[in-house]
């Protein structure tokens, strides 16, 4: 048995189909996957995100000790509420962890980190801390709900405490807002617009049934999965983990390469491998005939083998096979995959495949 969030029961109530995740039982859907990717890209779907790990880091040294911590720097950050992602890399520029930061109030951060990297993400960040005036507080007490979809913030913010309600309507993307306990963002991991809201976990079931009343319908990680493929959004332990770094994950905007002096963890490694010609690149494909892209499938051009697929399934949007993939640099229009022995005919594009419900790639 996995760990549960404060969820599971009503979960389990709505007929979800249970199965472990990251250590945790999580919904993967709810009957029907297809139905609940399409509701989140034509009208508003919820997701039960309390798995992830949301971590406060307070103290005097918080901003400068998060500078060193991350590829990205918090500095950027100087209104209360606004968010950055960012790469966590260890001392080889590989990627220990994708993540957001919100900038809460001065001496005030909010991480949100990854299920299935929660506690190794938490050791690490630990064991960097001892030279600086922090601490770091796992929020174990929060569930988090993403709320998706193009009317996911009309549904939802009647259903928020009234105090945050005028502040969240007029929340621009990577901003969250707060009351103490609750904290609304304007972010997603699905493509399109919404929130996600962390608030106590005890509150968790009546906003999320309140939520099921207003018409936004529940959804689990199938959908979840193949939303952010279609939105060219990373997957970790997929698309890229410890041993790849963002320069060959399609992550290189999420480094701050300046102020030069900011001597960030994995600093030295990137700016080595970032003046190399053998860096391989991130791209997109689409697969021309039938089949289904799958992680691992190898690529070719010819004899030449390319790389792999690091994220393939099927694009209920686009009603058609899609993948992220690391292959050699080179100008490529297409490319061929081995799928049973065969060779089939995929098309290179740059990702996003669907953003805000409209098709970026033909």
């Amino acid at each position: 048995m996995g760990l549960k969030t404060a969820l599971y029961d009503t979960h389990n109530t709505m007929g979800a189909r249970m199965v472990p995740f990251g250590g945790w039982d999580m919904p993967l859907h709810y009957g029907s996957q297809l139905q609940e990717h399409h509701a989140v890209r034509q009208q508003a779907g919820m997701f039960d995100v309390s798995h992830m790990l949301a971590l406060d880091i307070t103290g005097k040294d918080s901003e400068v000790f998060l500078r060193k911590l991350l590829a990205n720097d918090v500095s950027k950050l100087q209104q209360p509420g606004k968010a950055l992602y960012s790469c966590m890399l260890n001392p080889d520029g590989g990627v220990i962890d994708d993540l957001i930061v919100y900038f809460m109030r001065p001496g005030h951060y909010r991480m949100v980190v990854n299920a299935g990297t929660a506690e190794k993400d938490l050791t690490w960040m630990e064991q960097q801390a001892h030279a600086y005036a922090v601490e770091i507080s796992a929020r174990r007490d929060l569930a988090m709900i993403a709320i998706q979809g193009p009317q996911a913030r009309e549904l939802a913010l009647p259903l928020l405490p009234e105090v945050l309600q005028q502040p969240a309507s007029e929340l621009k993307p990577f901003v969250a807002v707060d009351d103490g306990d609750w904290l609304v963002a304007r972010t997603g991991y699905t493509g399109e617009d919404g929130f996600e809201v962390s608030l106590p976990a005890e509150g968790a079931a009546e906003f999320w049934n309140a939520l099921a009343v207003a018409g936004v319908t529940p959804c689990g990680l199938g959908a979840r999965d193949t939303l952010r493929l279609e939105a060219g959004m990373n997957l970790y332990g997929s698309d890229m983990d410890e041993t790849t770094s963002p320069l060959e994950s399609g992550l290189a905007w999420t480094i701050a390469w300046e102020p030069q002096e900011r001597d960030f963890i994995g600093r030295k490694a990137l700016e080595t491998q970032r003046n190399k010609d053998d860096n391989l690149q991130f791209v997109g494909l689409v697969l021309e005939g039938r089949g289904v892209l799958r992680n691992h499938l190898k690529l070719f051009s010819g004899d030449e083998e390319l790389g792999e697929i690091t994220s393939g399934g099927f694009g209920p949007t686009l009603d058609r096979s899609i993948a992220l993939a690391r292959i050699r640099r080179g100008e490529y229009d297409s490319c061929e995959v081995e799928m049973r022995g065969k060779r089939a005919l995929v098309r290179v594009v740059k990702p996003p495949f669907v953003r805000n419900g409209e098709i970026k790639v033909q």
